[in-house]
């Protein structure tokens, strides 16, 4: 297999402004915030964090400790309050599903721009209730889609406009992980439909392909088709332990994604064309690979390998210093939220099942 540099082109072609900084309240501080987002921040450009939220002063004390740019721990009622509101210019929501709507309505009300964390809320209605909070004000609403500023993604995105891979026609996608392995703990947010909203493995891991291949295409889903199943015990109140299914998008093409929250740890998508194939693989973890495929020949595209979410909140603070629109807004959000609610009801009904239009 042949391979190809690209580690001199900009990764950054995106960023007009190099002068600034956006100071972050970040609502939630889980796992996740602790180990990717605080430091990926710490490293930004174009952002520092000075407040932390969560659900106890003890554990939001406990984390501002840790970092020297962060002068306060807020409760969640303390934020929604407005304590301490002039310390930071933006949101940053990574909370369980169903308390988004919550957490950036009080963003809103505060003047705060947000970013939030996919999918945008447990439901559509929800996620409508998310846009119509910000709509008609001055506040930037973008979705955390980490993958639109991943070097190796844009990229094929490039490489698919240009036509190397000829006209799309089918792509394949997978992303599944051990939840379980990862998180013991079957009381978790994340199997429960309260909190989650219409299941556990397409809305949490199922929305990256789906969503990507938007990314990749620039094309919206129009139809889908989909079965589930739940065998394991700590899975009985979700549909999806495993799911499968299939995607019209408005260009024609179809995607075809499976995604499991008791697989083994793996992810890609591939994307075929009339005259050759693109594949990310991996494709969703916090590293990406590159390989193009065309008459005969494989190439391994080496790309720089970044920090995925600093270049998420760089990109985010980049379009608001600028004052220019982000490009995963609430609208864009919400089409991933009515595709959603439609894969769910097709494994119910067994029925090719539209989607809603916002």
């Amino acid at each position: 297999m042949a391979t190809y540099s690209l580690l001199e082109r900009d990764s950054r072609e995106w960023q007009t402004v190099h002068d600034g900084t956006v100071r972050f309240a970040l609502v939630g501080v889980g796992w996740w915030t602790q180990e990717f987002v605080l430091p990926a921040i710490e490293a930004s450009e174009l952002c520092t964090t000075t407040a932390v939220v969560t659900s106890s002063a003890a554990k939001a004390e406990r984390v501002r400790e840790s970092y020297d740019s962060i002068d306060h721990g807020l409760t969640y009622d303390e934020f929604a309050d407005g304590t301490a509101a002039e310390a930071y210019d933006a949101v940053y929501v990574c909370t369980p599903n169903a308390t988004h709507l919550e957490h950036v309505g009080s963003a809103v009300d505060l003047g705060k721009d947000v970013l939030c964390e996919k999918p945008m809320e447990a439901t559509r209605e929800r996620a409508e209730a998310v846009v119509e909070a910000a709509s008609g004000t001055d506040v930037t609403l973008m979705v955390a889609y980490r993958m639109h500023t991943e070097p190796a993604v844009r990229h094929a995105r490039d490489l698919i406009r240009d036509g190397v891979i000829g006209e799309p026609t089918v792509l394949n996608g997978e992303n599944s992980q051990p939840l379980l392995d990862m998180i013991p703990d079957a009381d978790q947010w994340r199997l429960a439909p309260d909190l989650t909203g219409y299941g556990a493995s397409v809305m949490d891991l199922g929305i990256y392909p789906l969503n990507t291949a938007r990314f990749l295409l620039d094309a919206d889903p129009v139809a889908v088709q989909s079965m589930m199943c739940s065998a394991r015990e700590e899975f009985e109140d979700v549909p999806d332990e495993h799911a499968a299914f299939s995607v019209e998008y408005d260009d024609g093409t179809l995607g075809s994604f499976t995604s499991s929250q008791n697989g083994s740890d793996e992810t890609r998508l591939e994307v075929v064309g009339t005259e050759g194939r693109i594949e990310l693989h991996p494709a969703f973890h916090m590293e990406t690979g590159l390989t193009v495929a065309r008459d005969g020949t494989t190439v391994s595209v080496e790309t720089e390998q970044v920090d995925q979410m600093e270049y998420e909140f760089d990109y985010f603070a980049n379009q608001v210093l600028a004052g220019e629109p982000v490009y995963a807004d609430g609208e864009h959000g919400l089409v991933d939220m009515y595709a959603l609610e439609a894969i769910y009801e097709a494994a119910e009904t067994g029925q090719t099942t539209s989607v809603r239009r916002p």
